[in-house]
């Protein structure tokens, strides 16, 4: 069944593609200013390296945030727009919000909350429930509240999943509340069910009997199978709905989201999110040892649940990279991987040569472009000088 999905939207990509021609590509640059409070740099000097990257290269979108300071961000805006530049707000969905709203957690399937990881201030990655009501309204919220009338033209929806391998096993079976549980039953699957298998398998019960980039790893329990699809249904038509909401106040939608093979481990579908996104970012974070670095996942996944068969050792280079691009290949929506190109010592150790290679594989597949991660503002000058040429 999910060949054939693949096949169809294949031919629906076809019919409508939004991909331009490898010459035509454009960028995307991301502008952390840090949390909520306090942004770490000024408009001048945000304006100052845009107008600096902008003369190497040809940039589309900005995304920035998520700091609430709208006067930063209509001056901003004023000289991104007179430049023909779009300003998207870089908006966290289901964590890091916990400093502007309530939230409600997300629990494993036994009660727990999963742990977090503490990256910098304002990232802790502690997730919240992606089926609770008030979760959803806040996140809407949010952008009513502060960030309404400050010149957006888009949203790019950031943390749209669960916890992953960071926090054990109990980071991925999750989120099991009473509202998911009944998300579940309607997908259904009894999370009973899963926690029997679980308790009965243990590290069996994410044994691998297949994979392929384009359909991902094929699990040898059907239940372990069936969990990780329902998952993806629940936790990504939760995020569709927060932006088709989004989308109902003029704003066009971007989101951030893990390669193609470990996207099903944290709830991210891709036939469902693709409908509802203007496009997508797929973090091919190659040379990134925090969460969403690929080989940083898959390495927790392996420690996680050591006695886990058939799990291929993937090497990080661009043999595997094409891999996730061309896993990317079938979905309706304009595509822009994202490459990491700030460094960061011994979480983003990029150099020029790696973001030179990165972006050519990029570029080889046509897609509509790259975003720039994650912050244009730390990126050496050398990793910026190699873009344009």
């Amino acid at each position: 069944m999910r060949k054939l999905a693949l096949v169809l939207l294949g031919l629906v990509a076809l019919a409508a593609c939004k991909t331009k021609p490898a010459a035509e590509a454009g960028y995307i640059v991301q502008v952390s200013l840090g949390g909520w409070h306090a942004p770490e740099y000024s408009a001048e000097q945000i304006i100052g390296r845009i107008d600096t990257v902008a003369a190497l290269i040809p940039v589309e979108k900005v995304i920035i945030g998520w700091s609430v300071e709208p006067e930063l961000y209509k001056a901003v805006g004023e000289h991104l727009h007179s430049k023909g530049i779009q300003m998207l707000l870089w908006l966290p969905v289901f964590a890091e919000t916990e400093e502007v709203c309530e939230n409600v957690p997300a629990v494993d399937l036994w009660g727990q909350i999963p742990g977090s990881y503490d990256l910098t201030a304002g990232e802790g990655f502690s997730f919240n429930c992606p089926s609770n009501p008030q979760n959803a309204a806040n996140v809407v919220g949010i952008y009513d509240r502060f960030f309404r009338d400050c010149g957006f033209d888009g949203v790019f929806l950031d943390r749209i999943r669960t916890q992953s391998f960071v926090s054990g096993v109990g980071g991925v079976l999750n989120c099991g509340c009473p509202i998911c549980a009944e998300r579940f039953a309607a997908e259904g699957l009894d999370l009973d069910e899963v926690r029997e298998a679980w308790d009965i398998a243990g590290d069996a019960f994410f044994n691998v009997k297949g994979y392929t980039p384009a359909t991902g790893f094929q699990l040898e329990n059907p239940v372990a199978e069936r969990f990780f699809q329902a998952k993806g249904h629940v936790v990504s038509s939760a995020v569709a709905a927060v932006a088709d909401s989004l989308r109902s106040r003029g704003l066009s939608i971007g989101m951030d989201l893990y390669a193609p093979f470990m996207a099903p481990f944290v709830g991210q579908d891709y036939e469902i999110l693709a409908q509802h996104a203007d496009f997508i970012k797929p973090m091919l974070y190659r040379q990134t040892f925090a969460p969403a670095g690929m080989g940083f996942e898959y390495n927790l996944l392996k420690e996680a649940v050591p006695g886990a068969e058939g799990y291929p050792d993937f090497a990080m280079d661009v043999a595997f990279l094409d891999s996730q691009l061309e896993a990317m290949e079938p979905y309706p929506c304009a595509k822009y991987p994202g490459i990491e190109i700030n460094y960061r010592e011994g979480i983003a150790p990029t150099s020029p040569a790696y973001v030179t290679e990165s972006l050519d594989a990029v570029m080889r597949h046509g897609f509509n472009g790259a975003v720039l991660s994650w912050n244009i503002m730390e990126a050496p000058e050398a990793h910026v000088a190699c873009l344009g040429k």
